[in-house]
């Protein structure tokens, strides 16, 4: 079939009770995602009809690439706007602050909702007050709303549907986690699985060792070597091993050689001595803090309030330093992956993981922590029902491994030709893998002639590409939220108990 516009597909399923009942539009209806308009490849004229997305297809993943500008950002909050209508729960790593916009929906529309949200200097620019251009936006909202044939009701629907929470890693901005409860020893479907409980042994202790600026080789490195087989001891056994126990048995293992070697030998008792008060010095210090206390990292609290509904998890890891983003970021993955591995199977989207930036975590010629897990989630998540989308400028900044096994590419505007080359080669590489092929003239012309908020939708369940334009959002795109923004956002919500892991007997 030629590559080009075609009726817009409807979707067959779903999680949540928002879009059952007679008399819906074509767009409400059960694991239909409303992403935008199809677009006329030869004319550029947008279509009447929606473009829907089957919800069942982010089982395969999905890549969003596109350069600054291109309007990524909004089509990644509306993805996720459509799965919480959906009833279906997102965690959202959000490295640049944007997705915590998400939380900014305002089902009446008034100038004073959008209020507190508006930037004075951009109300400057236009020669407005605050209030002036707050009035503004919640008409420009409306107006906007409108030509996409949604209504304020659809916000009510989008803000009822899913428990919208920031988490802060690290700060107490928002809701802070416990992440390192992350030490605990994984269930038993793990334990009882050599190649998941040596991923699981191998992802923590790089990640720490990432935190600590230490070798992270798992092969060469004696500090990766030691601290592993010290939780592979304690894990076996199902024990957890808390910071301060691993700070002691660092200095006094439970074992006398490692290898073929004594472990005086292999990793002198004065060297361990310095490892420790390497470990030691960061629970000491006062911004450790934060760490260890908060909600704790637990995958099913954040994919379900206590009340049981789904949520929208914002994670925000824009204030952490390069180091600390690693760590958490590889922390997390590997709870997911524990997480995944104990659910059943399932054919139908039940959970959607979601990584704004993935610049850094799964490069092509780099093996950093947060590398191997992704790559997992993306190799084994379908069966269990994750999907998985990243989002990207550049496709240079994904591991092939991570490309090929993503079945919805979202491609808009690149920033140059060789860009564009990549994209088509690596889309050459997925077609090939499925005995089709790729249009290569086509999609270069689609391609190069992108704007900004229209997308080249390559669906490997579809029978061909699609350009479209992506719909107006439900939440206001204020920009990446500061700091007092998140605090003010979390305010609000009740205060979940404290966990305090830096105390001497602290579970890591």
């Amino acid at each position: 079939m030629r590559p080009g516009a075609r009726r817009a597909r409807r979707g067959r399923r779903g999680g949540g009770p928002h879009r059952e009942g007679e008399n819906v539009k074509e767009y409400e209806k059960l694991g239909a995602f409303y992403l935008g308009r199809p677009v006329e490849p030869e004319t550029g004229a947008v279509r009447a009809e929606p473009l829907l997305y089957d919800a069942k297809d982010l089982t395969t993943h999905g890549v969003i690439l596109g350069m600054t500008g291109s309007g990524k950002t909004g089509l990644g909050v509306g993805l996720i706007e459509e799965a919480a209508i959906d009833g279906i729960p997102v965690i959202a790593i959000d490295p640049k602050g944007d997705l915590g916009n998400l939380l900014l929906a305002f089902p009446d529309l008034a100038p004073g909702d959008f209020e507190p949200w508006i930037d004075p200097a951009a109300a400057q620019r236009k020669g407005r007050t605050v209030a002036q251009h707050a009035a503004a936006t919640a008409e420009l909202w409306r107006n906007g709303l409108a030509t996409w044939d949604q209504d304020p009701d659809r916000i009510g629907r989008y803000t009822g549907a899913a428990d919208r929470v920031i988490f802060t890693p690290g700060s107490r901005a928002g809701v802070p986690l416990a992440v390192l409860r992350s030490f605990a020893a994984p269930p038993a479907a793990v334990r009882d699985d050599a190649d998941a409980l040596r991923e699981k042994i191998t992802g923590a202790v790089s990640g720490l060792c990432a935190l600590l600026d230490l070798d992270a080789d798992p092969l060469r490195s004696r500090d990766h070597i030691l601290l592993s087989s010290l939780l592979d001891h304690a894990w076996r056994e199902g024990r957890d091993l808390g910071l301060a126990d691993l700070i002691r048995q660092i200095q006094a293992p439970p074992f006398d050689r490692l290898g073929v070697f004594d472990l005086e030998s292999f990793y002198p008792s004065r060297d361990r001595l310095a490892l420790a008060m390497t470990i030691n010095n960061v629970l000491a210090s006062p911004s450790f803090g934060a760490w260890a206390e908060g909600q704790p990292l637990e995958i099913d609290a954040l994919l379900h309030a206590p009340d049981g509904r789904p949520r929208v998890s914002v994670v925000s890891i824009a204030h952490l330093g390069d180091a600390e983003r690693m760590f958490f970021v590889t922390t997390l993955l590997n709870e997911i992956v524990g997480w995944m591995r104990a659910q059943p199977g399932t054919g139908s989207l039940r959970a959607l993981l979601y990584i704004d930036e993935v610049f850094g975590y799964a490069p092509p010629s780099a093996n950093p922590p947060s590398k191997q897990p992704l790559l997992t989630l993306l190799k084994q998540a379908r069966a269990f029902g994750l999907g998985v989308v990243l989002a990207s400028q550049n496709p240079v900044d994904l591991d092939y491994k991570a490309l090929a096994n993503a079945g919805t590419w979202f491609l808009g505007r690149m920033q140059t030709e060789r860009d564009r080359e990549r994209v088509l080669a690596g889309l050459d590489t997925v077609a090939a893998a499925g005995g089709a092929r790729v249009d290569r003239a086509w999609m270069e012309r689609a391609l190069a002639g992108l704007a900004s908020r229209r997308f080249l939708l390559n669906n490997v369940h579809e029978d061909a590409p699609v350009l479209f334009d992506t719909r107006w959002v439900l939440s206001y795109l204020g920009g990446p939220l500061t700091r007092q923004q998140i605090q003010r956002l979390t305010a609000a919500r009740p205060a979940p108990a404290p966990v305090r892991g830096a105390a001497p007997n602290a579970t890591a």
